[in-house]
């Protein structure tokens, strides 16, 4: 006891504002359930494993630590499955994840001779006795960064619920048979909370849904609460009710309550429409995962160097299965395994190991459609229409024609396949497809060739004639805060308007909906002549180059965007050809020749295939992502920590696809 007092100097009582390690070391993969279980640096708070800990103290000279270890309790082999009631892994009412329950075993530790004193213990001098139990007490910092399961996104409490006004006009709900009060339609109804009036929900651009009555509803009386008839259930605490408040949904703590003041309300409280989460949960539970995870096959285990699966926090599958990939390539081999030494890597890192990116690096056939890769790269590189497209030469729009190419061959080809669409309503839809992927592709014929003869670049701005060019036209107010209600950008909203020199909403509404990806899109409007000698704010230039942008790509960037940083910052990441290097902040020029960075990778179109991720599930929204790579003349499935000799890899069912240089 006394040679822990002696060190009392090096111990710290944390503050919540201190990033405590505690749950995985710093340096390896060790956690408390490891053999060795973990020490905590009761002076820096970082986390070390066994055979690691001592780098640590040769290196800072702190010697007393807190050792955790975490034992499994015993658990009946007979534990009940439970039916999962929400979208989540591992948290109450999700999805067994049938992970062990352990115990914890605490110790103070003195290095270098390991020295153990057991804890608690009122007999530790008082220093360590808090330092250890704000230590336990604050959430790691590995926690802190990380999601700590998969659920759907949180419901936001209406401002409107506390102090809602409610109407006692008489208004009698019948318990079926409803349909909208200012005209025939029978679904898509919505109750409005106020004066338990029901009329139909908005029109879709489509013109199918509602005919806007409850948005007009909304407009002349401004009763802002409205809850969907059919979403509701008698179980108010799990309801996946949906609420309209101008266009968001929200969560009403007080719903009881307010249902309670509508006559006969409880007897509306029958949910006939699935939520967006049981959607979500049915599809998750139901959808075939066999073939991607390779269910059921006699799968080899492995495990060592390369070969280490990655534990899914909730929503990471997608990460882990692309980082698998990148892990495997030969460059990233070289760079971070074969060349360095880990105890090297840590003597020369950070302060915080954690913060230094060296360190932290060292039964049923589903019936689809098949594509071959070839017919999706030759539709990629054929010459495409291009309708409306706004010629700076012409000064006015036209049909051009576009084609694809590659100026350069990578050492490494990534292809991604386009699965999701949007169906009718702008609701995500996977395409179920098979494609076709040979062993060894060949795209040397998809090489650009430049500028041809006969051709030139398109000026990057357009003549004098059309930058003095200004709209006469001032778009009708209503119809533009008609569509910001429905949730468009209100610039777009006024450049529709403007479009269709203000006929109606409907008008507008299909102008925007088909113009949405212009490039000029987010300009702004002028109302008359330009000024070109645009002054750029050097507190904007000051900004763009804090985010690591060259100044001259800076100053471009704003003089395109009208000095509007955020527009210049996305104007940076479309033009990634615009450096220093390259281009000149006051014109542009042309050339027939093109002009090839010495230092970007090029060879031949050669290539093989190195790895693909799956993805699982109907939507980018919900699902999972399973990695198999090709490593030693064998395939490796990689499926969140589980790692094993693949048997049957889903070649065909690839979302992105990994290729290599094949000089073979």
């Amino acid at each position: 006891m006394e040679l822990l007092r002696s060190h009392l100097s090096r111990v710290r009582i944390p503050e919540p504002t201190n990033r405590i390690y505690k749950n995985e070391c710093c340096v390896s993969f060790d956690t408390p359930k490891s053999d060795g279980g973990l020490y905590v640096d009761l002076c820096s708070f970082l986390a070390f494993g066994k055979e690691y800990v001592l780098w640590n103290y040769e290196k800072t000279g702190n010697p007393v630590y807190l050792h955790i270890q975490q034992r499994i309790k015993p658990v009946p082999e007979d534990r009940p499955f439970k039916k999962p009631t929400l979208l989540a892994i591992g948290v109450e009412g999700g999805f067994d994840n049938q992970e062990p329950e352990y115990e914890e075993i605490y110790h103070i530790v003195i290095l270098p001779d390991y020295i153990a004193l057991s804890f608690p213990s009122v007999e530790l001098p008082e220093k360590v006795r808090l330092s250890v139990n704000a230590v336990l007490l604050f959430e790691g910092a590995e926690r802190k960064e990380q999601l700590a399961s998969w659920t759907s996104e949180k419901k936001k409490t209406s401002d409107y619920a506390m102090n809602l006004e409610q109407i006692n006009n008489g208004v009698i709900i019948p318990p079926s048979g409803w349909k909208c009060s200012m005209c025939e339609k029978t679904d898509n109804l919505w109750l409005n909370l106020t004066d338990g009036v029901i009329l139909c929900g908005r029109k879709n651009w489509d013109g199918s849904g509602g005919n806007n009555h409850a948005i007009e509803h909304y407009l002349e009386k401004n009763y802002p609460l409205a809850v969907k008839l059919g979403t509701l259930s008698a179980d108010l605490e799990k309801a996946g009710a949906k609420f309209y408040v101008l266009r968001y949904f929200k969560f009403l703590p007080c719903m009881a309550t307010m249902l309670g003041n509508l006559p006969s309300i409880f007897s509306l409280l029958v949910n006939t429409e699935m939520t967006t989460a049981e959607k979500e949960l049915d599809q998750n539970m139901n959808f075939d995962w066999n073939r991607i995870q390779e269910s059921g096959q006699e799968l080899e285990p492995l495990f060592g160097p390369g070969y280490t699966g990655l534990v899914n926090l909730g929503n990471s599958c997608y990460m882990a299965s692309t980082m698998q990939v990148v892990f495997s390539t030969r460059f990233f081999i070289e760079r971070y395994y074969k060349e360095q030494n880990l105890k090297s890597a840590f003597i020369l890192a950070l302060a915080d190991p954690t913060l230094d990116l060296n360190m932290q690096l060292i039964n049923h056939e589903v019936v689809r459609p098949r594509v071959p890769l070839e017919a999706c790269l030759k539709c990629f590189s054929e010459p495409e229409e291009v309708h409306d497209f706004y010629s700076t030469a012409l000064n006015e729009k036209t049909t051009a024609i576009k084609t694809a190419g590659f100026t350069t061959f990578p050492d490494y080809l990534v292809l991604h396949m386009r699965k999701f669409v949007l169906e009718e309503g702008w609701v995500p839809k996977k395409l179920d497809v098979y494609i076709d992927v040979p062993d060894i592709i060949d795209i040397t014929r998809m090489r650009s060739k430049g500028i041809q003869s006969g051709e030139e670049l398109l000026p990057e701005k357009a003549s004098s004639v059309d930058e003095n060019k200004a709209t006469h036209i001032v778009p009708n107010e209503d119809i533009v805060s008609q569509l910001a209600i429905m949730g468009f950008n209100y610039l777009h909203c006024q450049k529709a308007a403007i479009n269709t020199s203000n006929i109606g909403v409907e008008e507008a509404m299909n102008w925007l909906l088909a113009h949405m990806d212009d490039p000029d899109i987010d300009d702004p409007i002028h109302y008359g002549p330009r000024d070109t000698g645009i002054i750029i704010d050097e507190a904007s230039v000051e900004t763009l180059i804090s985010f690591g942008f060259e100044e001259v790509v800076a100053r471009k960037a704003l003089k395109a965007s009208g000095g509007i940083i955020e527009k210049a910052t996305d104007w940076i990441f479309n033009h990634p050809e615009a450096t220093s290097s390259t281009m000149d902040t006051d014109a542009t020029t042309s050339s027939n020749t093109q002009t090839i960075d010495g230092s970007v990778p090029d060879g031949n179109g050669r290539y093989k295939l190195l790895a693909l991720v799956s993805h699982i599930g109907t939507s980018t929204h919900c699902g999972h992502y399973v990695a198999h790579v090709r490593k030693e003349g064998r395939w490796v499935i990689f499926n969140d920590s589980k790692v094993g000799a693949s048997v049957d890899p889903p070649i065909d069912m690839g979302y992105l696809y990994f290729f290599e240089r094949f000089n073979g």
